[in-house]
């Protein structure tokens, strides 16, 4: 069984027991989460597919972890001009593992 879920604007497919970084929620560490916004649902075979959401469904997650992403190097160059600008970047993420998923 599995399920395509939106959590924090993004699509992620999730299943039973899987672990998932996420963008940072607003959640204690040890925290159950639900959500609500399932897009499809997949139990043996059986498929529904909500407009735009599947009505009653929901994914329980609990919340492992809050941490940061690896590190993302912006360079830009204008060659000829002497412009050079480095930047860095580490996305927050929150580590969760899903727990059920209701049809």
């Amino acid at each position: 069984m599995y399920a395509i879920v939106e959590i924090a604007g993004q699509q992620f497919k999730v299943e039973k027991d899987r672990k998932v970084y996420v963008h940072r929620l607003a959640a204690e560490e040890g925290t159950q989460v639900e959500f609500d916004q399932v897009l499809l649902v997949e139990n043996e075979g059986e498929i529904k597919i909500g407009t735009p959401k599947v009505e009653g469904a929901k994914v329980t997650a609990k919340v492992l972890s809050h941490l940061k992403g690896e590190k993302v190097i912006i360079f830009k160059k204008r060659r000829r001009k002497t412009f050079e600008r480095k930047r860095g970047h580490r996305q927050y993420l929150t580590q969760i593992q899903i727990e059920a998923i209701q049809a």
